[in-house]
């Protein structure tokens, strides 16, 4: 059996950190080089460890409320929670850290991120409710995770900027997109108990092309922010690697064809949010140098 701290690591789908840590980098050196605020390698690590105190106590969460959900959905029977490899008191005591944890880290970091700290928590756990009355929880969900930039930029200068802002717009419409996609597997299993979501009440197919505008959407902020910024190739050629992987995620999936979604869900989004941030990264580093 698995060790208990892997246990947890499933739990909270870890791996799954690689959708929006990218983006709070680019916040946080967005900060730091475009914004020329002093670099602290203290403070860049309290940034990580908001984002995984918060993603963890978040999906924590979500894997509590679903209980029922997951024990009658074959897809997800064998998770932690169903299976009894974690006990429901231990996802609770386990949330309820996370939460705590990454209150104190904000705390530490400046009053600004400190007394924002419910907000977005609410955000963040509140997810989990919404398929239960909206098929809007994707948007929810990419709310949520829209969080990183923001408050990345936030922790080192203390105030809001209109650059970051249009980057959580970016990772709204990336992160709502790929959400459809994914809850493509479970429309007949969601329709049945009478959960929200866009393809339960639109079809796969147009759910489909619901995924494919919200990725248009996020492709244009991702030039209009190059474009208003004054980025330079670097930032181009990071720009054209993101928007390809948009549009071959959706050369991967068909309304009857779903054997390649998690290849769509992970594999690509994961390598487009991490490249694309380098290229963001090394295009700060070199026009301020």
């Amino acid at each position: 059996m698995k060790s208990l701290v892997l246990r947890y690591l499933s739990l909270v789908k870890f791996a799954h950190t690689i959708f929006a840590m990218p983006f709070a980098l680019i916040g946080y050196f967005l900060a730091v080089r475009w914004q020329h605020y002093p670099f602290s390698w203290a403070l860049l690590g309290k940034v990580v460890l908001c984002m995984v105190f918060a993603r963890s106590a978040a999906m924590a969460f979500n894997r509590i409320l679903d209980l029922e959900y997951d024990r009658l959905n074959p897809r997800t029977a064998r998770r932690e929670l169903p299976t009894g490899q974690i006990t429901y008191r231990q996802a609770v005591l386990f949330t309820a850290v996370n939460v705590l944890l990454f209150v104190l880290t904000t705390y530490f970091i400046n009053p600004i991120c400190f007394y924002l700290s419910p907000v977005a928590l609410a955000v963040v756990l509140g997810y989990s409710y919404t398929k239960r009355f909206t098929p809007f929880s994707h948007l929810v969900l990419g709310l949520g995770l829209s969080l990183a930039p923001i408050g990345a930029y936030l922790a080192v200068t203390g105030h809001f900027h209109w650059l970051p802002l249009i980057y959580s717009g970016v990772v709204i419409c990336w992160v709502a997109g790929f959400d459809i996609i994914y809850a493509l597997q479970d429309v007949a299993f969601d329709a049945s108990l009478h959960l929200y979501s866009i393809p339960v009440w639109l079809g796969k197919a147009r759910a489909l092309q619901v995924s494919a505008f919200l990725h248009v959407l996020s492709a244009m902020g991702v030039i209009a922010a190059g474009w208003l910024a004054g980025f330079s190739w670097l930032y181009w050629v990071g720009t054209a690697w993101f928007i390809f992987m948009l549009w071959y995620q959706h050369r991967l999936v068909r309304p009857d064809d779903l054997s390649r979604v998690n290849l769509a869900f992970m594999t690509t989004n994961g390598i487009a949010s991490c490249v694309f941030a380098l290229f963001v990264i090394l295009d700060l580093f070199m026009i301020s140098s």
